[in-house]
């Protein structure tokens, strides 16, 4: 019995990686869910060209876009095994799905991190900013709730089932860690696989922008901090 595998990723201008992206997933996938959050280019045209699925979310920011994903596959029939995260922008190598989902179809695992490992990195890849405030994030959830991560990398699987018992809420930058708190506090297994991670096509809307930069990272901790205290 086939495991179904579906993509979920957020883009906001994104016309020219977004093809690139979805090219180079693996055909194991049963579906490509493409969020457009508000873009103002072509992204929508050319992921539709490409073969995904095409959303559309009029609120600004990655929550938002990951959520009205979810939303979608609560609405399909046939529910997923295995719901995968991955960014629009070509920075991650969407060929190496195959071993971000292996631990949970092989192990069943409930939650894997695409860690962006420093010796697969491309150099300029990570800006200073993107580097401390994963090492603090990191860091926190170590001291706080014994974690051993060391990123929190947007490219990653989760069972769908767990996703759903998570609740998510997050609607901007706080996400990714949203997600990996919650695991924490349910226990779920999980485990990071080394990914590489290239230069990005584009500008960064979190890492190139320092105002952004500073809210995205003002919620990490904020959520961090919430969880710590949170019985």
């Amino acid at each position: 019995m086939s495991t179904d595998i579906r993509v979920i990723i957020p883009a906001f201008n994104e016309e020219a990686s977004i093809g690139k992206v979805i090219a180079d997933i693996p055909t194991l996938v049963s579906e490509i869910i493409v969020v457009n959050n508000t873009s103002s280019d072509q992204t929508e045209a050319v992921a539709k060209k490409a073969g995904a699925t095409v959303l559309r979310e009029e609120n600004m920011g990655y929550g938002y876009a990951c959520l009205k994903g979810l939303d979608y596959l609560a609405g399909q029939e046939k529910k997923p095994d295995i719901v995968v995260f991955l960014d629009g922008d070509y920075s991650d190598y969407p060929e190496e799905l195959t071993k971000i989902v292996r631990p949970i179809i092989e192990e069943n695992i409930d939650l894997v991190i695409g860690a962006r490992d420093k010796r697969l990195r491309e150099k300029g890849s990570m800006t200073f900013p993107q580097i401390f405030g994963n090492w603090l994030a990191t860091t926190l959830m170590r001291l706080f709730f014994r974690a051993r991560f060391t990123d929190l990398g947007p490219f990653r699987a989760i069972k769908y089932s767990k996703l759903l018992a998570l609740q998510m809420e997050d609607k901007t930058y706080g996400w990714t860690v949203e997600m990996q708190l919650k695991a924490l506090k349910k226990n779920y297994t999980y485990v990071e696989v080394p990914v590489r991670y290239k230069n990005r096509i584009g500008v960064s809307k979190i890492s190139g922008n320092l105002k952004a930069a500073v809210k995205a990272g003002i919620k990490i901790l904020g959520w961090i901090f919430k969880y710590s205290f949170k019985k």
